[in-house]
């Protein structure tokens, strides 16, 4: 039998996990970067080598645990539907191995859903985080005011939402974006507009009116059209804008848009909501029958990390558990249309907020001038060129870059704004990671979960390429952890370029 994978004893995630075999675990290394060698792989090949004896690949947990899957079941973390977030039980294993307990502040940098947050706050820690998406505002004050709510109150908010009947002269509809028009059957777009409406001039208190927008707010995709499907906003081929598109086409002499999307008989909202907040009051009833209170601050700010952590102090931060946007081109502006619409964000303001995202779309502009800008602002101008510095002078990055200008100039990459956006990206992860490194304790534990990627045959080993940034920033690289399951390609790159397995990581580094 061959040799067991490397384990590095100063820092087992999962002590009693089975290792995979190191000719079985050879298939989670490459030794090839670029497809029919088309470019040169040198730096990547040797930043694998690198990297790969603090590899560790296990079936302990799986794309379930670092989704949003799990939290499908659990309590109270399924409280908004998230699909990018990861469950509560990473973020308590991490929690247990970087040994942070009750009074310590933990940070989030891409907040989601809040599970770090809410992880730590039943735990007795303190926690910080950010988000530029106006949902998580919503979604951390439903869940961090669960001891607080009335539960007899709720139970009357419930008979109401059965109860509830929309006037017939009532006109108003939900608002919506240019890419969410007709998302809902008219009815349920009146429906929308006046339970909302109801219960924002109600006698009930503030946080359970809070309960209910986020209760409606998941409800929307369900009794919609529309299906979320990663780049973009998927359509029921029954909806009434996809049918008149499709009878335009036909009659220009095109041929219709084949659409085998259909979600079935759709729900009205008085049906789902009623679901909805049914469940919440559960939720809320088991909570409350558990514990009283939470005995710790969870410090939410809707904005940018890259400009908002210049507040933080240094040495303050006991560990950081998050998982950023991932460089795969998915637009959550777009496929999180129909809840920004109904928060009340416009068209122009859907463009800045896609802005202010760490760059992971095509559209993302880069940031470079708006950081100095930034570090000029706050009288850190030093700090600001070291970080410059680093990235221009990364031969990895420079290697992908090069890559994917030579397949660009080759026609092989069908948007240029995938070059910028690339670059973009570990350029902003860099600013944070030496923001990270300067609030982190020594001593702290920092676990970023990411996704490998793959554009026109070349391979961007993230998971190695930010480890190899933070480690230039002063983290000491300490595991990646990488799931059995492997990461497929588009059908597209498999056709043209073969199929190559991406890995799924934890990175986990420290500052000593």
């Amino acid at each position: 039998m061959a040799g067991k994978t490397i384990i590095n004893n100063s820092f087992i995630l999962f002590p009693d996990a089975e290792w995979i075999d190191t000719i079985k675990a050879e298939e989670w290394k490459l030794n090839s970067f670029s497809a029919n060698n088309f470019y040169s792989d040198e730096e990547r090949i040797k930043l694998e080598e690198k990297y790969w004896p603090i590899t560790e690949i296990t079936d302990k947990f799986n794309r379930q645990s670092v989704s949003y899957q799990l939290s499908k079941k659990d309590c109270l973390h399924r409280w908004l539907k998230y699909k990018e977030g990861f469950s509560s039980q990473l973020v308590k294993m991490l929690l247990d191995e970087f040994e942070v307990g009750e009074g310590d502040l933990v940070m989030d940098p891409f907040m989601g859903s809040g599970t770090t947050a809410l992880v730590c706050a039943l735990r007795g820690i303190n926690s910080i985080g950010y988000d530029v998406l106006p949902m998580s505002k919503l979604s951390i004050l439903a869940k961090t005011s669960v001891y607080n709510y009335s539960i007899i109150e709720l139970q009357q908010v419930l008979e109401d939402i059965k109860t509830l009947e929309i006037p017939d002269n009532y006109t108003k509809c939900t608002p919506f974006l240019s890419i969410t028009s007709g998302a809902y059957p008219e009815t349920e777009s009146r429906a929308i507009a006046y339970y909302t409406e109801y219960f924002a001039e109600s006698q009930y208190s503030d946080i359970a009116k809070n309960l209910v927008k986020l209760c409606i707010l998941n409800s929307l995709e369900k009794i919609s059209y529309t299906i979320k499907s990663g780049q973009y906003l998927g359509w029921d081929h029954r909806c009434p804008k996809i049918i008149e598109i499709n009878r335009l086409r036909v009659e220009a002499g095109k041929k219709p848009f084949v659409n085998k999307n259909d979600k079935g008989v759709l729900p009205t909202l008085k049906e789902a909501l009623t679901l909805e907040f049914a469940q919440m009051v559960e939720d809320v009833i088991f909570l409350q029958s558990k514990d009283s209170a939470f005995n710790a601050t969870c410090k939410y700010t809707e904005g940018s990390v890259l400009f908002e952590i210049a507040k933080v102090h240094d040495n303050t931060i006991s560990g950081v558990i998050t998982s950023p946007p991932y460089c795969n081109r998915y637009d959550y502006t777009r496929t999180y249309g129909l809840e920004l619409a109904y928060l009340g964000v416009d068209d122009n303001q859907v463009k800045q907020l896609r802005q202010k995202l760490l760059s992971c779309t095509v559209e993302s502009k880069t940031k470079i001038e708006m950081l100095k800008r930034h570090y000029v602002d706050i009288g850190r101008q030093d700090d600001c060129e070291k970080v410059l510095s680093i990235v221009t002078d990364n031969k990895v990055l420079n290697e992908i870059k090069g890559a994917l200008r030579a397949r660009n100039a080759n026609g092989e990459i069908n948007n240029k704004g995938v070059l910028r956006m690339v670059e973009g990206y570990f350029m902003e992860l860099a600013f944070l990671y030496s923001e990270l490194f300067r609030v982190c304790k020594p001593g702290a534990h920092v676990a970023f979960v990411n996704d490998n990627v793959r554009y026109a045959g070349e391979v961007i080993p993230v998971d190695y390429l930010s480890t190899n940034i933070a480690e230039q920033t002063g983290f000491k690289p300490v595991k990646i952890y990488t799931l059995r399951q492997q990461k497929g390609n588009s059908s597209q790159q498999m056709a043209k370029y073969g199929r190559v397995a991406l890995r799924k990581s934890i990175t986990i580094w420290e500052k000593e």
